[in-house]
């Protein structure tokens, strides 16, 4: 299996890289980000675009892949409505539209997040955006597309957040992370579930195409 992996230096996406990295039957990772991870590996490839709304002058290097793994994402604190939607929609929404024309038969995951609004009517900001980006996703002509909504998502295997407060939540919450696996399954996962799972729906699909925290516990 070849992967494109979008996000790799987040939280998120450093335990999806991981997971790629480990598994044997992924054959090579191309991560695309602003920034590079930096790491070693004979399987990785690494390509920094300044410019992630338009990847013409890099599609040479898109085709032939079997999977995309979409972890790039913001938080909405702090931000209006449209400069939230140009991250979370407009950019998440160009990337694929490149990928399906040059790999059809290629599944794309999704990272979004509990608590969704597939309606797109909801009062909260946040959730009405993601969730018109996962309804467009799932219109786009892959061979499959999975979107992923996990709850509470803990670090593990040494990686960390670049963002200030949620390390301080993180250093908060984590030594909880037991406690809360245990009284809370339904709502916590982690970073390693994360990306076995996508690699999952990338091997053999799922049952249905919109993941809540449970599917993704179940598919890891």
């Amino acid at each position: 299996m070849k992967v494109i992996l979008f996000g790799a230096t987040g939280m998120v996406g450093q335990g999806v890289l991981r997971e790629c990295l480990l598994a044997p039957d992924v054959e090579s990772v191309l991560t695309i980000g602003r920034s590079v991870t930096g790491q070693q590996d004979p399987k990785l490839h690494e390509i920094a675009q300044a410019n992630l709304f338009d990847l013409s002058d890099i599609e040479g290097s898109l085709s032939g892949y079997d999977a995309c793994f979409f972890c790039l994402g913001i938080s909405s604190v702090g931000m209006n409505e449209e400069s939230y939607r140009r991250i979370t929609y407009d950019l998440t929404i160009a990337v694929p539209k490149t990928l399906v024309r040059l790999n059809p038969a290629m599944t794309f995951a999704y990272v979004s997040g509990a608590g969704t609004d597939s309606t797109e009517h909801g009062r909260m900001m946040w959730a009405r955006v993601k969730g018109k980006t996962e309804n467009d996703l799932l219109q786009m002509p892959f061979k499959a597309a999975y979107m992923f909504r996990p709850g509470y998502v803990q670090l593990l295997h040494g990686i960390k957040t670049k963002t200030k407060w949620y390390a301080a939540f993180y250093a908060l919450m984590g030594p909880l992370y037991p406690v809360w696996k245990r009284l809370l399954p339904k709502y916590v996962t982690n970073t390693e579930c994360v990306g076995r799972a996508m690699l999952s729906v990338a091997r053999q699909g799922a049952p249905k195409h919109v993941l809540e925290n449970p599917d993704i516990n179940n598919l890891c």
